[in-house]
């Protein structure tokens, strides 16, 4: 089996756990598995029946995406990752102010 980390936003759908394990001989393997484990993270990682595009999974540190996709190997003693994307920033008049030398103490005042 191989332990899959989960974060923190996840953790609901599998009983507060941070980590689960899953079996399979790649990720699309491991993840049907996960989510046949914990039916409530299907509509959290799957879209049809590919990864949802704002969830990323690495195996190794490498985000699958740049590897084989979905066949990328996952080995028993594999690091898997489930981390979906945070949206988020900084409200546009903070990053306006910041543009116009607010941010900088050495900057003079925008006219």
């Amino acid at each position: 089996m191989t332990r899959v980390r989960i974060p923190p936003t996840l953790r609901d759908e599998t009983g507060g756990a941070r980590e689960v394990d899953a079996e399979g001989a790649n990720v699309r393997e491991l993840l049907e598995d996960l989510t046949a484990r914990f039916p409530a993270l299907r509509d959290r990682v799957w879209e049809g029946d590919e990864v949802a595009p704002f969830v990323n999974v690495y195996v190794e540190g490498e985000d699958v995406r740049t590897r084989e996709g979905l066949e990328t190997p996952v080995r028993g003693e594999s690091s898997v990752i489930l981390l979906p994307a945070m949206a988020g920033g900084s409200p546009a008049g903070n990053a306006a102010s910041f543009r116009a030398g607010a941010g900088d103490a050495g900057a003079s005042p925008a006219a």
